[in-house]
């Protein structure tokens, strides 16, 4: 018989074994620390001058790293712009996540209350403003326009999923429409800010609200 937390030769205590499991490898938490990195000395960079003016070799100093190093994690150029536009889209999207889950008794509301707290969030962001504040033709702002189908594409799969963890019973077909009309509708109300983001989540939950009501179930 062991004594209390003592483990047999050769089996891991459940505790030890869930704490095993649940670490990061070092390998991959190491790229994730090197990633935040970049992001950080770009989001450093952008303060003081805007994207067109920024390099590669710019961002690795202010990192504190190669310029190889920085080309072996992100290949280019454009690849790190759309990944430092994904990595800041993780943040709000985190947020609006939760803000579904929080009304799944209430879909309308749910979709209202996600969509004011995206608007909110990223209008008073500080990245945000200066993708908006270039001309569209060598900024960050093509990222989310022109060029913006990646973004599209991720954030409407992650969309899709969080609703169809509230929504279980919803059709697939109209879990992916609503998803794809709610990021477009975000991204089109970021760019061009119309009024404010509690009258523009409630109109849009009002003119989708029918489909919501199909899709979801009323209220």
């Amino acid at each position: 018989m062991t004594a209390a937390g003592a483990t047999i030769e050769g089996v891991a205590s459940p505790s030890r074994a869930s704490a095993s499991s649940a670490r990061t490898p070092y390998p991959e938490a190491a790229r994730e620390l090197l990633r935040q990195t970049f992001f950080d000395a770009a989001r450093d960079q952008l303060a003081e001058r805007p994207w067109s003016e920024i390099t590669m070799a710019d961002i690795a100093a202010a990192a504190g790293v190669s310029r190889q190093t920085l080309y072996k994690e992100f290949g280019n150029r454009n690849e790190f712009g759309l990944a430092l536009i994904l990595h800041e889209g993780e943040r709000f999207l985190s947020e609006v996540e939760a803000a579904v889950l929080a009304h799944t008794d209430d879909p309308r509301a749910a979709i209202g209350a996600a969509l004011e707290l995206f608007l909110r969030s990223a209008g008073e962001d500080p990245l945000v403003r200066i993708l908006l504040s270039d001309d569209g033709s060598q900024g960050l702002l093509p990222y989310v326009t022109t060029e913006g189908r990646p973004v599209v594409l991720w954030a409407t799969t992650r969309l899709s999923a969080v609703i169809e963890q509230g929504w279980p019973q919803a059709r697939k077909a109209d879990v992916a429409l609503l998803a794809e009309a709610l990021v477009r509708l975000a991204i089109s109300y970021i760019t061009t800010p119309g009024e404010a983001p509690h009258t523009t989540a409630e109109r849009v939950a009002e003119l989708l609200g029918p489909f919501i009501d199909r899709a979801l179930g009323a209220s």
